[in-house]
């Protein structure tokens, strides 16, 4: 009788587990580089609480959904751990991502890999690769916690940027020059800087469409308050110095910027570091004006994000999305995204999807935003399949057990007596009051 218990128990137990892995959730993390693909907002790799991670993640923002329940998807693997890295989108195709730099490491090891600086993803394919780079400056083999952009002519921009294992030695590790790679020969190239730019790490960098990168915060070998530097990537590729006006904000590194469709930069969180540790989380926004150059701070309703630090964020239609990252000084990290509706500013909880012509020409200019649609429409119609029958032979499966397990307490409960003879006949011996009455001798 027990067993039929213990059956009873692991069944749903078993049941139970499938259904919350059937989820497919990323575990928390930090660290990671995301960048936006067509409908897609892909994550690579990251740090969680079990170690350096090379999964590939990203969320589905063809369809509305709330944010209890973000739509996840896992994708195929990195070929290599990778964390404190930088990503960005070809203009090219619209749909292969570069890789660069970060902490790299075999999978499932703490071996530093240092084979490749910068890897290639295809999106359609989900294949990865290792290009070859002419001209690559070694200095760059191990370098991390910086951010790249990328023009529409096919040149990532990267600055600055420190040696795996020296970021508490800016003075030292760190570099103030800029790397450019030119996707369309790969080709190489390193500019050097003056020495009045700061050497710089844990920055943004927000791409303009005049063709300026803005680069803001960051812990600089001075720094003590919010850097601000512009790079004019069609001209002359040097760092000049910015001053802001309007509101005063806090220093800060490890944040995000995004580009609102009116060309303002929107900053969030970050944190300040001291001593080599995390001090102080914000959560605080920040609007950069782009033509006045002047800093706002605007009201914001709505239940927000809480402080967020080495988080990811991006510009989808008029949210901005907040994903991942440490929300405290003692690196609590979390798995959860956050959306701010840049119109109003106000924190939503439901992502909807506006029906604009914006909205259609983009669906136009990506090649495989039709077909990404309809293969996540498969997956979910055979995903709704795979829990609906998973449903049905569990419920079969319990009916059984339950049935067994009525069937046997029904026997226990019954206590035979003396003349009952229903519980000893036997197929083809009829009961005592059907013999014949024949005299014995």
């Amino acid at each position: 009788m027990k067993s039929l218990y213990y059956i009873l128990f692991f069944v749903i137990f078993n049941s139970v587990y499938f259904f919350v892995i059937c989820q497919n959730v990323p575990n928390p993390r930090r660290e990671q580089t995301s960048t936006l693909v067509g409908t897609r907002l892909y994550f690579f790799g990251g740090f969680t609480i079990i170690g350096a991670s090379n999964e590939v993640w990203y969320l589905d923002l063809s369809s509305s959904f709330n944010i209890s329940t973000p739509p996840w998807h896992n994708d195929v693997a990195m070929p290599v751990v990778n964390f404190f890295g930088t990503s960005c989108l070809s203009p090219i195709d619209n749909s292969t991502v570069f890789l660069i730099g970060g902490r790299m490491q075999i999978a499932n090891t703490n071996i530093n890999s240092n084979t490749a600086s910068l890897y290639k993803f295809d999106s359609k394919t989900l294949q990865w690769t290792t290009p070859v780079i002419n001209n690559f400056n070694s200095s760059f083999e191990t370098r991390n916690e910086m951010q790249a952009v990328i023009d529409n002519n096919g040149k990532i921009f990267v600055f600055g940027g420190i040696n795996t294992g020296n970021d508490d030695t800016i003075t030292i590790a760190a570099y103030n020059d800029m790397s450019i790679l030119d996707i369309t020969t790969m080709i190489w190239s390193t500019q050097t800087q003056s020495q009045s730019v700061l050497k710089n790490i844990d920055y943004t960098a927000t791409l303009l469409p005049s063709g300026l990168i803005v680069y803001v915060g960051g812990r600089g070998s001075n720094s003590s308050n919010l850097n601000k530097y512009i790079s004019d990537s069609n001209i002359r590729h040097k760092i000049l110095h910015l001053s802001a006006s309007g509101s005063t904000i806090a220093s800060r590194s490890h944040h995000s910027a995004v580009l609102t469709q009116d060309g303002n930069i929107i900053i969030y969180g970050g944190s300040i570091s001291e001593s080599s540790q995390v001090a102080n989380v914000f959560s605080d926004i920040a609007v950069l004006n782009t033509n006045s150059w002047s800093w706002s701070v605007p009201n914001v309703s709505g239940i927000g994000a809480p402080p967020l630090t080495e988080h990811s964020a991006a510009i989808y239609k008029n949210y901005m999305i907040l994903a991942f990252g440490a929300t405290s000084a003692t690196n609590v990290y979390t798995n959860k995204i956050y959306i701010l509706d840049t119109q109003n500013y106000t924190w939503v909880t439901t992502f909807n999807i506006p029906t604009t012509t914006n909205q259609i020409k983009q669906t136009q200019g990506n090649s495989n935003s039709s077909t990404d649609q309809a293969n996540n429409s498969t997956t979910n119609f055979y995903i709704e399949i795979g829990v609906g029958a998973g449903v049905v032979i569990l419920a079969v499966i319990l009916f059984i057990i339950g049935f067994f397990i009525y069937k046997n307490r029904h026997k226990e409960e019954y206590v035979a007596t003396p003349g009952d003879y229903h519980m000893r006949e036997k197929p083809g011996i009829p009961p005592p009051e059907t013999y014949s009455q024949t005299p014995m001798y």
